[in-house]
């Protein structure tokens, strides 16, 4: 069975006003990742296929063609560890 840890390469800080957490998948999962991301998130805009921005449980967040999510409003690692396991497996 798949694990988040399957999917996801790291997990950054970013800094700034608007405090986010960026995820980074893995190169070989990156297009199932995103796949499975979409399935399960609300789209809210998308721009040019690069950039798509979803909501789910009322965390909003981007996920890049390159494989990389920026998550905001996320309170601590274990929230968006729950997430997470709910949007990739």
């Amino acid at each position: 069975m798949p694990a988040v840890e399957d999917y996801v390469a790291r997990i950054e800080g970013t800094c700034g006003d608007e405090k986010g957490v960026v995820v980074t998948f893995k190169y070989d999962k990156k297009d199932e990742a995103i796949a499975r991301i979409s399935k399960k998130a609300i789209l809210k805009k998308s721009i040019a296929g690069i950039i798509t921005e979803f909501v789910f449980q009322d965390i909003s967040f981007r996920v890049f063609s390159s494989g990389k999510a920026i998550f905001k409003g996320v309170k601590n690692r274990e929230t968006l560890n729950e997430i997470l396991s709910t949007l990739l497996l």
